[in-house]
């Protein structure tokens, strides 16, 4: 019987913050130029892992495949993070 009481750790691959960030960057000025809410497409691609609901549109859909969603998240998330301390 496993244990759930202990806390696992997560370890992503390092890609560097910059590439996450130019790739989120074109793929939310992508989507902004085609009309769509660009946040609310980000996250349905995040929590669903589905391309369609990025555009192909700049390679903002091949780009954005070739970064783990997990990364993108953890970028997400250390970024909110360490602007809410400020």
């Amino acid at each position: 019987m496993e244990n759930f009481d202990k806390t696992m750790k997560f370890k992503y691959e390092d890609i560097p913050e910059e590439d996450v960030k130019s790739v989120l960057e074109n793929v939310h000025r992508t989507l902004e130029e085609r009309g769509y809410n660009a946040v609310n497409q980000i996250v349905g691609y995040l929590l669903s892992g589905d391309p369609a609901y990025i555009p192909r549109q700049n390679e903002a859909r091949n780009q954005i495949r070739h970064i783990d969603r997990d990364v993108i998240m953890e970028e997400l998330v250390s970024n909110y993070l360490s602007e809410s301390k400020e």
